[in-house]
């Protein structure tokens, strides 16, 4: 991500009138341009999507994914790779108001950073209950579960089942999402 004009005071309103704004993220009032995904990206979350998206058809719960905003509060919007929305309370034609249950990461060289630690903790601030960070390269998924204010982590790799916790019933077999 970098950093647009320095000014730290921007708000949901100014972000709306920016052209271009599904490529930017705004984080405590500060503008941060999105990079854009490597095919590895494209084609992890590719993969997420389908399982993902198969096992919720049907379902009450939506899914999103990039270029979808996710306004956290009046100084937070982000685009999350994917994002899982139960309340249909918290959607609009603009996006998510409010914390999603779940939210995907994948990680980019641009993005590391963020995702890692500005997001981890604006995420668990907003009370999201599952986020995972995804590592395209390692092929690994970083879980964390929202439990008693805290995130609870665990490391999931190529070989492992990954059960999505806030989808009871869902399971994605990281060995297909990371197939070459």
């Amino acid at each position: 991500m970098s950093l647009l004009p320095k000014r730290e005071d921007y708000t949901f309103e100014d972000w709306l009138e920016m052209d271009n704004n599904e490529k930017i993220d705004l984080i405590d009032g500060v503008l941060f341009m999105r990079g854009e995904p490597s095919r590895r990206h494209q084609k992890v979350l590719r993969q997420l999507v389908l399982k993902l998206g198969n096992f919720l058809d049907g379902k009450i719960c939506e899914l999103y994914f990039d270029p979808f905003m996710v306004k956290l509060n009046k100084k937070i919007v982000v685009h999350p790779d994917i994002s899982v929305i139960c309340d249909k309370d918290k959607l609009d034609d603009k996006g998510c108001n409010g914390a999603p249950e779940l939210i995907v990461e994948i990680l980019s060289p641009s993005n590391m950073v963020a995702d890692v630690w500005t997001k981890y903790n604006k995420y668990l601030m907003a009370g999201v209950k599952e986020y995972w960070i995804v590592d395209p390269v390692k092929n690994e998924v970083d879980v964390y579960i929202l439990e008693d204010d805290e995130y609870h982590g665990t490391k999931y790799s190529q070989k492992d089942i990954l059960a999505v916790t806030t989808l009871p019933g869902c399971e994605i077999d990281l060995s297909v999402i990371f197939a070459k």
